[in-house]
């Protein structure tokens, strides 16, 4: 039998939008584990939908990656880390009332005896038992070891409640903003509300999800089932997207560094037609699956979303220890992190999260290490063979990226149909080679998600700045 949460609602019958709901700790948690989800992870849950999500160039890259033949990966497993990226916290999320996610295998760690003699820090290792160490290549089943969770509750406090306004804004019950949701909402007097009892399961939070990413009013679009989720695409005028430079970094990393990618634009239209580039750039393009979803919402809080995922990040940024089980926790939310071994160069600034090893358990929270040890001491390396520290994709290689992120091996047959589908002659095109550092990177991300036209966007229109 499928579980359920039950929420009480308080609706304007005016309107017919929920003012908010009150919740305790088990939907809270389900509503804050958005943000440890990753981009691709949310793709495949937007494809199950009845009215299928598309969002920006995303749903582009996920196919670009189910497309690409074998022969261009470094392994068959660098299809699965895009297509079915994993989850920082999944340790925590895994224990959650409603599993969003539930087809997913949860990844489990294991000790090698041999390692372990040798008084390495790489004792352990992703996927099951029974498979070569990633570090030393011996074959032992080892010993799984188990995460150090509270199960009781996944980031807020057992007995946790607060109210969610309609565009998922987390308030406290004594709060002062109370009477201005009133307010806005025009509503003058307790007549014209009425309170609703929702019972909802997994597909509702799924559908939460995605309207998020859409619509302002996410709870009432859900709950209350108005419409069909929208696209979230650029139907309408961008805003500037402030990008902090302490955040990305400079502009100019090291020649190294830097991503050098050929864009085709029509001078007429001043848009991108297509782009040719190398490895490095796609693996950049690709790696953008793996990112959770917390990470782009902290890169655009201030800017101009068409949903409410970003006043869910800035809610948490709001709760204090009376809510949240430890800034540990609230760290997870704010600044979630990759899975070691999934970051491609680091150009986006976002860290793996580390890992130590204490009590005979796994833990993140380097908060519970002793204060007279040194953190290193306890700090281990999970090894996997399939590291995306090299990218995914075997090099050198070449390939043609269409302005909506179709990813092709180079194709001129591509570039020629690119060049008909927007009427654009030779004559009107001209080649423009520009070199992507950190902060470039992250306006292609922001582009991406938020986008149909991401190249355009990111290097043309550039409505997303530092």
């Amino acid at each position: 039998m499928e579980n359920k949460i039950n929420l009480k609602a308080l609706v304007d019958k005016g309107s017919n939008k929920i003012i908010f709901i009150e919740s305790g700790n088990a939907f809270i948690d389900v509503l804050l584990s958005f943000l440890t989800i990753p981009l691709g992870t949310i793709i495949k849950l937007g494809r199950k939908h009845s009215a299928p999500v598309e969002i920006g160039c995303m749903n582009n890259l996920y196919s670009s990656v189910e497309e690409i033949d074998v022969s261009e990966l470094r392994s068959d497993a660098c299809r699965e880390m895009l297509l079915l990226p994993r989850n920082a916290a999944e340790s925590h999320c895994k224990y959650l009332v409603l599993q969003i996610d539930h087809n997913a295998k949860p990844t489990r760690y294991f000790g090698c005896s041999r390692c372990r003699n040798q008084t390495t820090k790489k004792l352990f290792r992703f996927n099951s038992g029974g498979t070569r160490c990633g570090n030393c290549g011996c074959c032992t089943s080892g010993e799984e070891i188990p995460f150090s969770v509270d199960v009781a509750s996944a980031f807020v406090k057992e007995r946790a409640r607060l109210l969610i306004t309609g565009d998922l804004q987390l308030i406290s019950p004594f709060s002062e903003s109370i009477d201005s949701l009133f307010t806005n909402l025009g509503v003058t007097n307790r007549n014209t509300t009425e309170e609703l009892n929702l019972n909802i399961g997994v597909d509702e939070v799924v559908n939460l999800l995605l309207s998020s990413l859409v619509s302002k009013t996410a709870l009432t679009e859900t709950l209350l089932k108005h419409k069909p989720v929208a696209k979230l695409t650029n139907e309408n005028n961008y805003q500037a997207i402030h990008i902090d430079p302490q955040i990305v970094g400079e502009t100019v990393l090291t020649e190294e560094d830097n991503i050098s990618i050929k864009l085709i634009v029509c001078k007429s239209k001043n848009i991108v037609c297509y782009a040719e580039a190398g490895e490095d750039f796609v693996n950049l393009l690709f790696s953008f699956l793996t990112l959770p979803l917390g990470f782009v919402a902290k890169q655009m809080q201030d800017g101009s979303l068409k949903g409410c995922i970003d006043q869910l990040y800035r809610s948490v940024q709001d709760l204090d220890e009376q809510y949240l089980k430890s800034n540990h926790h609230k760290e997870m939310l704010l600044n979630p992190k990759l899975v070691p071994g999934f970051c491609y160069k680091n150009l986006l600034g976002i860290e793996e999260a580390s890992y130590y090893y204490l009590d005979g358990k796994l833990t993140t929270d380097s908060s519970l290490i002793p204060s007279y040890a040194p953190l290193e001491s306890y700090k281990i390396e999970p090894t996997d063979n399939n590291s995306s520290a090299r990218g995914f994709l075997k090099g050198p290689a070449f390939f043609t990226v269409t302005d909506n992120l179709v990813v092709r091996p180079i194709s001129t047959i591509l570039e020629l149909s690119v060049l008909d589908k927007l009427n654009v002659p030779f004559t009107d095109i001209e080649k423009r080679v520009v070199l992507m550092g950190k902060k470039e990177a992250l306006s292609l991300l922001m582009a991406s998600f938020d986008s149909d036209s991401a190249l355009t966007n990111a290097f043309i229109s550039k409505p997303y700045q530092a």
